[in-house]
């Protein structure tokens, strides 16, 4: 066989797989590079068959298994799977694929609709049949489209010829606003004029029409024949299942505009246009507001069908759940399905939102282990850095929260931008927390030598100098301070002239709002640098690509540049409200 042999199939196979698998491992998010692994998979030794070798079949189970782990909301490749494996091994082992399918993609109509097909075809024990069709009910009967499902459900029961069942589901499916609504009424209004009445009604029911029926007829004298009461009695169920109908078609018209405006009901990789975000949007509004617990949580998980890439619709379904009484477990499984199935680690909005949750319900070694985890992956985000740190203030003290720092700051793995940022908010831990303004000033002075290209590093210092309390007496001393840091980041700072500009005008604002009586010379002074042409402006020269100070710039390469001049940002600080006008593909982040 040659080198590759544990795939099964030819030497070409085995190597054409080996780079497949390697291309996956290197982006496992291309979606188009797993569907040429698992085409590949199938087609090994001329397509796969029960005859095929265990080396192939293993390859072919293990590509699955991993694709389906990644992307478990592709109901058809549950599918495709399920009836690969009856091909192989049988039912049993096509049963287990559709059980874990449903698993994964609990409320697709899809998918409960093949599955009972299925059975209906490989199991001749009609109960257990039944009881996947009412498993099946439990999880898509509410659903707008969920008429393939019934329909499957009522052809069952037409097999075993059982009459009294399909009255029973049409009862049920009579309530449902759904598309079809109008056809099974009108089917249950045909079925009911022969069949038994206590198929149609309960008995407690029957017995108040009857009463109803003979209390019409006692002030006449009238005694009816059993035939007439039995025809009254119908006329009478008859006019309730109207009743009905006119409900379900009122429920049905509400959702109607948001359902004609759902363009794709199932998950795919590729964006949302805006409009159909702005739809999800007000149809959960929409279903908030009539209050049925069961229709809202149905309509979530539909909704986090097509919108699973979107971390929006986690948070919106994890804070609607939270504010319902006694609900802590359900809103972990929505974090746990968002963070470890659906929203990628490098957007940790979610996971963060996660770790406060489950520090909340007093779980804070899994709100740690939360924080670890994304910094596994993501060595150098600060918000998370940040938040471990803060997590640690507030369960074990101050000093546990510079630890984090300390051990961050010390780490090979994180970048040293990062770095001078973590050193900003130690800073700002002595400043804010312990009240030590002195000890904060030390911090920025003894790092300094370190992160002099960072703009965050000094943006912060300028805040904290000019967010330090003063007077009359020492307002002098607390200009020299500011002074001291915007002559540092001229002289030492390799920051682009832009930044530069940005970070000096700080200075400019200040010199204007609290200078003394000479401040306007050192004003105009600084003014002239920062803005005069360039035969007079060593910033402005360098701006237009000549030299600061005789030392040519661009010192710091392009990638370097744009992390030394990089703002970090927090979760809450990049959140906007959806623009309602926004056209086109949405994007994930």
């Amino acid at each position: 066989m040659g080198d590759f042999s544990n795939y099964g199939g030819s030497d070409e196979e085995n190597a054409e797989i080996k780079r497949l698998n390697a291309e996956v491992d290197a982006d496992t998010d291309n979606f188009e590079n797993w569907e040429k692994l698992v085409r590949a998979c199938e087609g090994l030794e001329g397509g796969l068959n029960r005859n095929s070798s265990p080396q192939a079949l293993a390859t072919l189970r293990a590509t699955y298994d991993r694709f389906l782990l990644k992307f478990p909301l592709l109901f058809g490749y549950w599918k495709k799977y399920a009836d690969l494996e009856f091909n192989i091994s049988g039912p049993e082992s096509a049963e287990m694929v559709y059980e874990r399918g449903c698993a994964s993609i609990t409320n697709s109509v899809d998918l409960w609709t093949e599955y009972c097909s299925f059975k209906m075809e490989t199991t001749h024990t009609p109960h257990l049949v039944r009881e996947l069709f009412e498993r099946g009910a439990t999880h898509v009967g509410l659903d707008f489209l969920a008429h393939p499902f019934w329909d499957k459900y009522l052809e069952y029961e037409e097999t075993q010829e059982a009459q009294d069942k399909i009255v029973a589901i049409l009862n049920r499916v009579i309530r449902i606003p759904m598309h079809q609504y109008a056809r099974y009424f009108e089917r249950l209004r045909t079925l009911a004029q022969t069949r038994p009445l206590l198929e149609l009604v309960s008995a407690d029911a029957l017995a108040r029409y009857r009463a109803e029926v003979e209390a019409e007829n006692a002030p006449y004298g009238i005694q009816k024949s059993e035939p007439e009461i039995e025809r009254d009695i119908r006329a009478k169920i008859d006019a309730q299942l109207y009743t009905v109908f006119q409900q379900t078609q009122a429920e049905t018209t509400k959702r109607w505009t948001f359902e004609s405006e759902i363009k794709r009901p199932y998950f795919h990789i590729t964006e949302l246009e805006h409009a159909q975000l702005a739809n999800w949007r007000k149809y959960l509004d929409f279903e908030e507001s009539e209050g049925n617990f069961g229709r809202i949580v149905f309509l979530y998980e539909r909704c986090l069908v097509t919108c699973a890439l979107y971390d929006e619709f986690w948070f919106r379904y994890a804070r609607w759940m939270s504010a319902q009484e006694g609900k802590e477990e359900e809103v972990r499984n929505i974090y746990l399905r968002a963070t470890t199935l659906y929203v990628p680690v490098s957007r940790p909005g979610i996971r963060l939102q996660y770790a406060y949750f489950e520090e909340m319900s007093g779980r804070i070694d899994v709100a740690r282990d939360i924080h670890a985890a994304i910094l596994n992956k993501l060595p150098d985000c600060v918000e998370a850095i940040v938040s471990w740190a803060n997590l640690q203030r507030r369960q074990s003290g101050l000093d546990a929260a510079i630890d984090i720092y300390k051990a961050q700051i010390d780490s090979p793995t994180v970048d040293i931008f990062t770095k001078a940022a973590l050193v900003t908010e130690w800073a700002y831990l002595l400043w804010k927390v312990k009240g030590s303004s002195e000890e904060a000033r030390a911090c920025f002075s003894k790092n300094v030598q370190w992160y002099s290209d960072s703009r965050h590093f000094w943006q912060k210092w300028l805040e904290f100098e000019l967010g330090q309390p003063t007077n009359a007496e020492l307002e002098e001393q607390h200009g020299a301070r500011i002074k001291d840091i915007i002559q540092m980041i001229r002289s030492k700072s390799r920051l682009s002239p832009a930044v530069k500009q940005e970070l000096c005008q700080v200075y400019l604002n200040y010199l204007q709002d609290r200078g003394g009586k000479k401040a306007m010379k050192e004003f105009l002074a600084l003014d002239r640098e920062l803005y005069g042409p360039q035969s007079i402006s060593v910033i402005t020269k360098a701006k237009l690509g000549g030299k600061e100070n005789g030392v040519a710039m661009g010192e710091l390469d392009e990638p370097t540049r744009q992390k030394a001049e990089a703002r970090f940002y927090s979760f809450y600080q990049l959140h906007m409200d959806p623009d309602p006008n926004a056209q086109g593909p949405a994007s994930f982040n």
